[in-house]
């Protein structure tokens, strides 16, 4: 069975600097897009990154230039690299990926557990 397992948060000082990464288990047939989303309190979840099978990535305005998304495909992983942190940052992030588990199975729409990220000093 296809799960999302996301590990890497963590309370870090403002200016500080935090990798998250989520890992498709159970050996999945292929995976597609794959994206990280955060909700912090009281907020809607919101798009942080999202990166293609073939690499292409896409940002948030508001992590433009501090994050980096990136994936190794024959690990079926994705990272967030998370520079230059603010308070701002401070929620719960999601992994997100659209995976097709069998070969004989259509591709559906995965989501990770959530793992906190708190900026604070």
């Amino acid at each position: 069975q296809v799960q999302l397992v996301e590990s890497g948060g963590g309370l870090v000082q403002p200016g500080g600097s935090l990798r998250l990464s989520c890992t498709a288990s159970g050996s999945p047939f292929s995976t597609n897009v794959m994206r990280w989303y955060r909700q912090a309190p009281g907020k809607q979840r919101e798009l942080v990154a999202s990166i293609t099978s073939g690499g292409t990535t896409n940002y948030a305005d508001s992590v433009q230039g501090r994050f980096m998304i990136s994936r190794d495909n024959a690990k079926n992983t994705v990272y967030l690299q998370m520079n230059s942190l603010e308070p701002e940052d401070t929620a719960v992030y999601f992994c997100y990926a659209h995976i097709r588990p069998k070969w004989n199975v259509a591709g559906r729409e995965y989501w990770g557990q959530g793992t906190q990220v708190t900026v604070s000093s």
